[in-house]
């Protein structure tokens, strides 16, 4: 088995589905479970540590880690972001330096790139596109302002242990190549980051790191290393994974772009939508109730939306009027008990558009985690619970168009 700590809900959904597209079976825990089933191939335990005080972040993923190998977990791999959000202080050196020691691993290979969301990672640097990740959106993120792209430096500034890159073209001349590097590395170095600039990269990485305790990343090394443990197994069994049915309802709380034209697609499809409006009722009782009234008088089959999401120029009216957390804070525990009042009146599938929308989302239904399942788009697969719901989890930006759309039609 794979063990995977994630640290949060959307990282870990991410990691979950690119074992799963490998064909490996996946489940996933938001959050510490009481136990895991040591008959999957891969299970991932989502945290919400990226940013918590470091004591708390290691104490958490020691947790999930002592669980994934109780269930017969004999590698663990960390997933963060990859954009390698954090800070000067962590959390991603003090977590690994705690999981390196719990598993004895001398050198951690890990690496933020995953090529095909446009994360590369050359000569040590980590690019978003083709920009440096100091000069991408993520300079002025608001709790971890990413403002060097050199990752031997930005972990050397969180962890205990020396840092050294791994450069293209040692990657480049395959599995063995790399291999000898760590071999050769182990002596002076205990976390190394290969250079990755395609798929084929991460996969030669994995290739050379397969059986190694310990390793970490964003998404796109896990899928190599899933490709391996797959390769391994040999083909498959079993029919491929199918879309849920059951009644449907689109949640809706992130502002990005991508989901404001998904809304904007979904609304011009005829669905029905109601809006969660905080500028006029700043009260999420208030703000969930009428939403559940304009719910049970709706004489149509067809799914709705419930949506607290704005374009930039409305958001900011709303959160100078209310201030930013505590705009934040209506809408989500509005989402969240309309969720749960959905939930009460029959809907099953619950389509949800945003990282913290999601998490409050799976909060107030009690999800727990569940069996990875289809894909309804790249990196977005449903999630199927043991108590007969289905949830489909998405990152602001993912999705094309028609996701919401598609997601949420009567099967």
């Amino acid at each position: 088995m794979i063990g995977a700590i994630a640290d949060d809900v959307t990282g870990g959904t991410d990691a979950a589905v690119a074992f799963r597209r490998q064909g490996l079976r996946t489940a996933i825990h938001f959050g510490l479970p009481e136990a895991v089933d040591p008959g999957l191939d891969a299970v991932v335990i989502a945290l919400k540590t990226r940013t918590i005080p470091a004591a708390d972040a290691v104490a958490q993923s020691l947790a999930a880690a002592d669980r994934l190998r109780a269930a017969g977990a004999d590698r663990l791999y960390f997933k963060y972001c990859s954009t390698f959000d954090s800070t000067a202080a962590g959390n991603i050196g003090p977590v690994l330096d705690a999981l390196a020691a719990l598993t004895g691993a001398d050198a951690v290979v890990h690496t933020p790139a995953s090529p095909e969301h446009g994360r590369t990672a050359y000569q040590g640097h980590l690019f978003v596109h083709d920009q440096l990740l100091s000069d991408s959106p993520m300079r002025d993120h608001p709790l971890t302002p990413m403002r060097d792209a050199n990752l031997v430096r930005l972990m050397d500034a969180q962890s205990t242990g020396r840092s050294a890159a791994v450069p293209h073209q040692v990657v480049s001349d395959g599995a063995e190549a790399i291999a000898a590097a760590i071999t050769k590395a182990r002596r002076d170095f205990r976390y190394l980051f290969p250079d990755a600039l395609t798929d084929a990269d991460l996969l030669a990485v994995a290739r050379a790191v397969a059986d190694e305790p310990l390793t970490g990343g964003g998404a796109g090394l896990a899928g190599a290393l899933a490709r391996v443990a797959a390769e391994r197994r040999g083909p498959a069994t079993g029919p491929p994974p199918q879309p849920p049915g059951g009644r449907a309802a689109v949640l809706a709380g992130s502002c990005s772009r991508r989901t404001l034209e998904q809304i904007a697609h979904l609304r011009e499809a005829g669905r029905p939508a109601h809006r969660l409006d905080a500028l006029a009722t700043p009260d999420p009782e208030a703000l969930a109730a009428t939403a559940l009234a304009w719910y049970d008088a709706l004489d149509t089959e067809a799914a709705p939306l419930v949506y607290a999401s704005l374009p930039p120029q409305a958001l900011a009216e709303v959160q100078r009027a209310h201030g930013t957390e505590r705009s934040a804070q209506i809408l989500e525990a509005a989402v969240a008990r309309v969720a749960l009042g959905l939930k009460e009146r029959g809907v099953t599938r619950f389509v949800c558009a945003g990282g913290e929308t999601s998490g409050a989302i799976v909060a107030a239904l009690g999800i727990g985690g569940g069996l990875i399942g289809a894909e309804a788009a790249r990196g977005v697969p449903w999630i199927h619970t043991a108590d007969g719901l289905d949830v489909l989890l998405k990152s602001g930006n993912f999705g094309d168009p028609d996701l919401l759309l598609t997601a949420s039609e009567p099967r």
